[in-house]
């Protein structure tokens, strides 16, 4: 989980400052304690050179902003502040614009004296004069309202950064694929060339020659290193050594592939695999990737594993899932995957064992199986539409029946209750065009993922 970075752009009058140069003080010493509460929770707050009153300040600002590489900008109006001053420089902004709508007073209509505090506490119309422009010019912003002491602002501000940054890495990922794509399997398929005109992302691709310059790399010392590791993480129950060394072998391999050319997630394509130059499905590594914050996707996903990879650097409790069977009578779900999930999200200790495998020459292997432990999630599945892409987001829940009777020893799995009927779920699902590939979140906001997808302009869709 990466840090956070954001700009924080304080707005206010010139014209208070000619009648009274300490007038702004209590509104900057408040300011000041929202930056700190704002570090305290995990962002990297950069602050404006000064407080900006006239174009000249809010242009400075917004070109360090753009300059240092923001992933959100954050902007408080300490008074009212005429938006002419301010509004070339917010639409210069590379980043998506963060509305902080806050005062200092949470009572003042019962207070006597409350003229006093009407200085210090009537930024709104600030605001006001700043979105009517902002709209008027079609540029996104996400407004938070509310008292930081006495609302969720500030944890709608941090949702909000969270929502930018998720963003931002998608826009600027590189995605490795393995094996190509499946064949036939259409509807997360897109061309590379759309991926990266439309989204952002590079794709590359492990060659059996690049495959075999990382075989080559890899040390009987590193194996060894990797299955003591795995003795002390996991529940190890394999009878095949050769298999077990040639798997992790493989894994290693993609592992210093994805770390000396940068690539952020991965997909594999089992079915090609033993053309592709490693000996093994590496399905334990598939697991350590989403382990170590990095995504994944099965069957040459691109689109889902760039996604996953998207989430989980922002959102660490993320795996990539798919939804396999229906259980009519109890209203579940059953998601299910070969063997590749979050190892962070198990219920109980993985378990690593044999697994036989017969859809190429590469033969038999070993995987990581797991349950899902219980909690709310939002599943999240991005689809390719004709034009654009469209984010659908479902709060859902992962419960623990079924687990008594499951399929623990052969194939990673959780039972998914949705936010109705399955009779409904699946028909609005299908309806609005969802893939059989998505990503999970645990503990996750819809409107923060919401936001998510509207920064990075897609058609966002929510069940409920």
């Amino acid at each position: 989980m990466r840090k956070i970075k954001v700009g924080y752009l304080p707005f206010y009058i010139n014209l208070y400052d000619d009648s009274d140069p300490h007038a702004r003080d209590p509104m900057v010493e408040y300011m000041q304690s929202l930056v700190a509460i704002l570090r305290s929770q995990g962002l990297d707050v950069i602050l404006a050179d000064e407080v900006c009153r006239v174009k000249e300040e809010f242009d400075r600002a917004a070109e360090k902003f753009n300059a240092i590489g923001v992933d959100a900008v954050i902007t408080h109006h300490l008074a009212y502040s005429p938006s002419m001053e301010s509004i070339d420089a917010l639409l210069s902004l590379k980043a998506p614009i963060v509305v902080l709508d806050t005062t200092p007073s949470y009572e003042l209509a019962s207070v006597a004296q409350y003229e006093d505090r009407i200085h210090c506490n009537h930024g709104i119309h600030g605001v006001q004069d700043m979105c009517n422009l902002l709209r008027r010019n079609d540029r996104p912003y996400y407004l938070c309202v509310g008292h930081a002491l006495h609302s969720d602002v500030i944890s709608d501000v941090i949702g909000m950064c969270r929502a930018a940054a998720a963003a931002r890495s998608f826009r600027e990922e590189t995605v490795g694929a393995v094996g190509g794509e499946f064949a036939g399997m259409g509807d997360f398929s897109i061309p590379d060339e759309r991926y990266k005109n439309e989204i952002g992302v590079n794709v590359k691709y492990l060659t059996p020659e690049i495959a075999k310059k990382y075989m080559n790399q890899v040390t009987e010392a590193e194996i060894e290193e990797d299955i003591a590791k795995n003795a002390r993480s996991y529940n190890v129950q394999v009878e095949s050594r050769e298999n077990y060394r040639a798997a992790i072998k493989s894994g290693l391999a993609v592992r210093k592939w994805m770390d000396e050319e940068k690539i952020q997630a991965v997909t594999i394509n089992f079915l090609h695999l033993d053309i592709s130059g490693l000996q093994k499905m590496p399905f334990v590594e598939c697991c350590k990737i989403l382990e170590r914050g990095k995504g994944y996707a099965g069957e040459g996903d691109k689109l889902t594993a760039g996604l996953v990879g998207a989430l989980i650097d922002v959102w660490p409790n993320t795996t990539f899932t798919e939804m396999f069977c229906p259980d009519w009578e109890r209203d579940l779900i059953l998601l299910s995957h070969m063997g590749e999930s979050n190892p962070n999200l198990a219920q109980w200790k993985p378990l690593i064992t044999d697994k036989a495998f017969h859809f190429n020459s590469s033969g038999d292997t070993v995987a990581m199986y797991s349950c899902y432990r219980p909690g709310k999630v939002v599943l999240v599945n991005l689809a390719p539409l004709r034009s654009g892409f469209q984010l659908i987001l479902t709060e859902t829940e992962i419960v623990s029946e079924g687990l008594e009777r499951g399929i623990y020893s052969r194939a990673t799995q959780g039972w998914m209750r949705p936010c109705k009927p399955i009779r409904e779920f699946l028909k609005d699902y299908s309806i609005a065009g969802g893939t059989h590939h998505s990503a999970m979140v645990y503990d996750g906001k819809i409107e923060e993922l919401a936001s998510f997808g509207e920064m990075m302009g897609f058609h966002v869709i929510v069940l409920r």
